[in-house]
């Protein structure tokens, strides 16, 4: 009779429960109590503690008294992974699926003090379209995506004053707390739809991206036509929006 083959059932489950212990560390909760890890993953405690010792002793994990974080032995292994990272090429997809889902152009923005800049394009195929190019250097208090950078990002207020607040059309915010009431509004959605700020026959929907630390990484956007687009489409397109700025999320490693 053959040899019976070993399964490669038990080392894919101890994987997948090493899997729920390290998902249990976020930037909000970094050293979470071993009761904690108990508690989060459902494992039995004696499972949990076993493995949590034997994370610690191969250096996934790195004990403070009753406490657990990630450990300099995994940042290290991780560290190459981050090495020539490019945002752009991960999220380039997204933007394509976005534009194809909603039929508009979709845009990557990042921010340089008090402005935004395209980084990536993914162009409608409608025959009338406002131009949107890579390059393209926007003031951050006019349009949707600015209100995102306002919102989730704190650095974002230091380069803005009142006196700085160009007007472009009659509704271009024009004041700091109108910016902050906007940016409250952007927070407590996720995503952010503006029509006419910064030229009145343009509008933006836009939601955040996040990096694997938890932090803005840029914004993504719809532009548009406000001929085509109008404010009755925002509740079907703002949580197709956010939702893709979610997966560019993910792409970068974000767990939400």
């Amino acid at each position: 009779m053959a040899d019976k083959q070993p399964s490669a059932a038990a080392p894919i489950l101890v994987l997948h429960k090493v899997a729920e212990i390290l998902n249990c560390f976020s930037v909000e909760e970094p050293e979470p109590t071993l009761q904690r890890l108990i508690q989060k993953t459902g494992l039995p405690s004696s499972t949990c503690q076993r493995l949590v010792q034997n994370m610690v002793r191969e250096g996934f994990l790195d004990r403070d008294g009753d406490r657990y974080r990630i450990g300099i032995g995994l940042v290290r292994w991780a560290t190459p992974g981050t090495v020539g990272l490019d945002v752009v090429r991960l999220i380039r997809p997204v933007l394509q699926g976005l534009r194809d889902e909603t039929g508009e152009t979709a845009c990557l923005y990042i921010r340089d003090g008090s402005f935004r800049t395209v980084v990536a394009v993914a162009e409608t195929r409608h025959v009338v379209m406002r131009p949107f190019m890579v390059g393209q250097v926007m003031p951050i208090h006019a349009g949707a995506p600015g209100k995102i950078f306002l919102a989730y990002d704190p650095e974002a207020w230091e380069a803005l004053d009142d006196a700085t607040l160009t007007k472009f059309t009659a509704v271009t915010p024009d004041s700091l707390q109108q910016l902050q009431a906007q940016s409250s509004v952007a927070r407590s959605q996720g995503y952010y739809a503006a029509f006419g700020e910064r030229h009145e026959d343009v509008g933006s929907i836009s939601a955040p991206v996040f990096d694997h630390v938890g932090r803005l990484a840029g914004v993504i956007g719809l532009g548009f036509p406000t001929q085509r687009v109008h404010p009755d489409d925002v509740q079907r397109l703002g949580p197709l929006v956010a939702e893709a700025a979610g997966e560019a999320s993910r792409r970068l490693g974000h767990a939400a």
